[in-house]
């Protein structure tokens, strides 16, 4: 008989220095595709230049609807929105509602997980191999993002 505490956990790599940066991206389950940044800092300045990026990834005559959370750098009024974008702001405290979030579990789960970098820079190399792995699977992007209710015009 074996019991439950005799199981052991694998071994996951620890390190006490710490380095970060935050990939700003967004997805469109409808066409497959994402448009990204990866950043060094989150605030209106790298918000503003996410959205230029998105904007500029819009389909010619299309409008797109960026779901956000209401971090800061989301909700100032410094923003300048382009034309072909609206925001659209979740209630507090419910990122189930966001496909991106479960993107961001993916991204974590599949590819970023239990690793020690040497280097800022072997971070940013890993946040945009990451990132790049995943639009090259369109089908990957529509299976996690995509939800009926926001495409078919249906309700909850």
């Amino acid at each position: 008989m074996r019991l439950a505490h005799d199981r052991t956990r694998p071994r996951q790599p620890k390190d006490q220095r710490y380095q970060s940066l935050i990939i700003f991206g967004a997805i469109c389950p409808a066409r497959g595709t994402g448009p990204a940044l990866v950043m060094p800092w989150a605030n209106t300045h790298a918000m503003q230049a996410h959205l230029r990026e998105v904007s500029g990834q819009v389909a010619p005559g299309a409008h797109a609807v960026l779901q956000l959370d209401r971090a800061g750098w989301h909700t100032t009024a410094e923003l300048k929105i382009p034309k072909n974008i609206t925001l659209l702001f979740l209630p507090s405290r419910a990122p189930e509602l966001n496909p991106v979030e479960n993107l961001w579990q993916f991204l974590r789960h599949t590819y970023l997980s239990n690793r020690v970098f040497e280097t800022y820079e072997d971070i940013l190399d890993a946040a945009c191999e990451a990132w790049n792995r995943l639009v090259d699977q369109p089908w990957r992007i529509m299976s996690i993002g995509l939800r009926d209710w926001a495409h078919n015009g249906h309700s909850f």
